[in-house]
């Protein structure tokens, strides 16, 4: 229990962005007279945005109250982790859902936005150290 405490204390934008992921990849269903620009692989620019959004948002919250980066805790919780969701959703949506499907394209556009994620958290890091 305290450890949920502490989360929901600390990280309280860093839960919501996953809980919204969660109910866009899953519950969400935009309307079907909905009209969707005609771009090229608009489904995986939202999985790479939406992946990338959510792990800068981790990021952040973790840059505000950490002065040394534990690496193993980042790798896990700011990596491996959101990486692992989105394997996950991709299942859930194959298996337990009749109205969405899941890709390894999606997959691989979570993977790479959650990378560069933490490539803006790092560079967000070297620019705070600069100030500080």
């Amino acid at each position: 229990m305290k450890f949920a405490l502490h989360f929901i204390k600390n990280y309280p934008l860093s839960l919501l962005s996953i809980a919204l992921v969660w109910y866009l990849s899953i519950w969400f269903m935009p309307p079907k007279e909905l009209e969707l620009p005609d771009i090229d692989f608009l489904d995986k620019w939202t999985h790479f945005v939406m992946y990338g959004g959510m792990c800068t948002v981790i990021w952040i919250e973790y840059l505000r109250r950490h002065r040394h980066l534990d690496w193993e805790k980042l790798f896990f919780w700011a990596w491996l982790m959101p990486v692992l969701m989105g394997g996950l959703i991709e299942l859930a949506q194959e298996y337990c859902t009749a109205t969405r499907s899941g890709e390894w394209l999606d997959w691989l556009a979570d993977a790479v936005g959650v990378t560069l994620a933490v490539g803006a958290g790092l560079a967000l890091r070297a620019i705070i150290k600069c100030k500080n």
